[in-house]
Order: C-alpha cells, then sequence, then structure tokens
C-alpha cells in the first residue's frame, strides 16, 4: 500500500504543470496533474487528495472558482494558489474564498516544497492534538472524549462527526455534506442514521450544558459553545 501523499495539482500551462508534477514526486508525492478546473472538480471527488495547488487562470474554470466549490465540501482541506497576478486585491480574495497560500509566478519549487509540507503539518497536527470543547477534551487520533479525567471512546463515525461540528462551529454544517462525506450518499436511510448519531453525541455531551447541537431545519447541524 503506497503511503505516498496524494496532491491534486491543476495547471493549464502543460510544460509548467509536467516541471512542478516531477519536482514533487521525487520529494515522494504522488501528484494528479489536470489541464482546468472542471477535470480537477471530478477528479477532487474521485481521488480524495489531501492537498490542492490551484492555478488561479484554467480554462473551463479557474482557480478561485474551484476552490469555492470545493470549499463547500471540504472546509479543512489545504488549497495553494499559483498565479501572474499581482494585484493585492487578488491576493485577498484568494485568501477570502478560503485559500491557504498564494504564490506568484515565476517562483522556486524549493519555496512551493517548502509551503506545501507546512500546510501538511498544520493540517497533521490538526487532527492530532487535543481539542477543548467546553469541559470536555476530544482526540480524533484516539477518537477519545474526556470528561473529569474520565475518558470514553467514540466509534470512528462518532468522533468524525463530532470533529467536522468542531471544525464548523457557531455554522451550520450542511446534511449533505457530512452524508456524502461519512456515509457516502445523503439518501433517506442514511439521515436517519446520522441524526441517531447526533442524538448519541448529545447524549454524550450532556454533562456541560453550554454545549448545544442545534438542528437548523432543513439545513443540518450548529454546534454551540
Amino acid at each position: 500500500m503506497s503511503t505516498k501523499i496524494k496532491i491534486l495539482l491543476a495547471e493549464d500551462e502543460p510544460s509548467l504543470g509536467q516541471i512542478i508534477k516531477e519536482s514533487l514526486e521525487t520529494r515522494n508525492f504522488e501528484v494528479i496533474l489536470c489541464p482546468n478546473g472542471k477535470i480537477a472538480y471530478e477528479t477532487y471527488k474521485s481521488e480524495k487528495p489531501l492537498l490542492l495547488v490551484l492555478d488561479v487562470m484554467m480554462p473551463q474554470k479557474d482557480g478561485f472558482t474551484l476552490a469555492k466549490e470545493i470549499r463547500l465540501e471540504d472546509p479543512s482541506i489545504p488549497i495553494i494558489f499559483l498565479t501572474a497576478k499581482s494585484q493585492t486585491e487578488d491576493v485577498v480574495y484568494g485568501f477570502n474564498i478560503g485559500g491557504n497560500d498564494y504564490l506568484k509566478k515565476p517562483f522556486s519549487m524549493e519555496e512551493l516544497i517548502v509551503r506545501i509540507n507546512a500546510l501538511l503539518k498544520r493540517t497533521i497536527d490538526a487532527t492530532t492534538e487535543e481539542i477543548s470543547l467546553g469541559k470536555y477534551t476530544f482526540n480524533l487520533k484516539k477518537q477519545t472524549l474526556q470528561f473529569n479525567n474520565v475518558s470514553e471512546k467514540l466509534t470512528h463515525r462518532e468522533a468524525n462527526l463530532l470533529y467536522y461540528l468542531i471544525k464548523n462551529k457557531n455554522q451550520v454544517l450542511e446534511r449533505s455534506f457530512i452524508l456524502n462525506k461519512l456515509w457516502g450518499d445523503d439518501d433517506f436511510f442514511n439521515a436517519r442514521s446520522m441524526d441517531v448519531f447526533i442524538t448519541k453525541l448529545r447524549k454524550k455531551l450532556k454533562d456541560d450544558t453550554s454545549i448545544q447541537i442545534i438542528n437548523v431545519r432543513g439545513f443540518g447541524y450548529k454546534l454551540v459553545f
């Protein structure tokens, strides 16, 4: 089984795309090169990469549009924009729609690799560290919820559902997003299953009354604490 980290690279300049792909592959990354934003979006959904490197100016679908669509499905995947644009407003816009980093062309491959590694480290740290949740301590990696030094084991699905709620605290977590992410389909039966898991999480968090998982009818759930 491959242990390489999968990166999706969307770049419409064939020579530059190939140079970036080959350079990253020498660093033991697995790189999927897409020539435009439309293909990149379909590839993102099928390949589930851990990081995205998106050229801003692409045919069929530009990098900003692609990033906005992906952010609706995954609020946490790291995104690096590549662009020949140098206007400050473009940089600001890129960050405002969910970009994590921004490299202006021409750039050195070493700089890109340093930024990729920094974002990946931050992402890995976010999934392994303990997270304070009111009076509770949550650990995604260990799948535990601790209260008053008593640790309770969560199922894989409970832990991941709670993680996404925490990542989107005080915001509505859309039902369709989480159903597709954790159940693989947003059909009626999976939706009922998700409701059961929400009820389970509410019971596990009942000892801190400041924590609420609110049902936003027709949209999803919101974690407030």
